[in-house]
């Protein structure tokens, strides 16, 4: 796992979101999380079931923020869970071994060893910088990826305000994959902006 992971905006506009998200993909997007905290049911279902038919023509894995059922009723790669939402390995006994499963553990390496235990594949950090869509404090510290490749053999996500820029220290201080939404979404040319993340990560 190495790269762009790319969560959506909240956007209701089906359209508007598959439009740049193809083009995110075009632009080289390594893993893309579906997340709308606020949609219908019937709404997170038809967006949900269009992206995985996108990420399927560009051969990208797909994973639903939250919703395990959703997941498991799509037949989407993965589920994202958030420090608050269930235990990991109530999720993982859920989804069973074979998909992807991520753990937001913000800056708390001790969430990091219970998400590997409970059968995480890869953790999440965050926020480092201001972020203009999740409301968090910006405490993480950048020190937390050189402690985790040492404690958690589990690759890692950094989140929170990313930009190209200011996210090539981070990759560059071990960070496997880097999380972007409004860097990407509210672009002037999302397939321009995923490109620059892409390029971090020279294969």
């Amino acid at each position: 796992m190495k790269g762009l992971y790319l969560v959506t905006p909240d956007w209701d506009d089906t359209e508007r979101l598959l439009e740049v998200t193809e083009a995110a993909l075009e632009g080289g997007v390594t893993l893309l999380q579906y997340r709308h905290k606020t949609a219908t049911p019937a709404l997170r279902l038809a967006q949900a079931n269009a992206l995985l038919a996108l990420c399927r023509r560009f051969d990208c894995p797909f994973i639903i923020n939250d919703h395990v059922g959703l997941c498991l009723e799509i037949g989407a790669d993965g589920v994202h869970v958030g420090g608050t939402d269930a235990p990991v390995a109530a999720v993982r006994a859920q989804i069973g071994p074979d998909l992807l499963l991520g753990a937001s553990c913000y800056g708390d390496l001790a969430l990091a060893r219970t998400a590997h235990a409970g059968g995480a594949s890869y953790v999440a950090y965050g926020g480092f910088y201001p972020s203009r869509v999740k409301k968090y404090p910006v405490t993480t510290d950048t020190g937390i990826l050189a402690e985790s490749r040492a404690a958690v053999p589990l690759p890692t996500v950094v989140i929170g305000g990313m930009t190209a820029e200011n996210a090539a220290p981070l990759v560059a201080g071990g960070a496997d994959m880097v999380a972007a939404i409004s860097s990407v979404y509210l672009a002037d040319d999302p397939r321009a902006a995923a490109a620059a993340f892409a390029r971090l990560f020279p294969h």
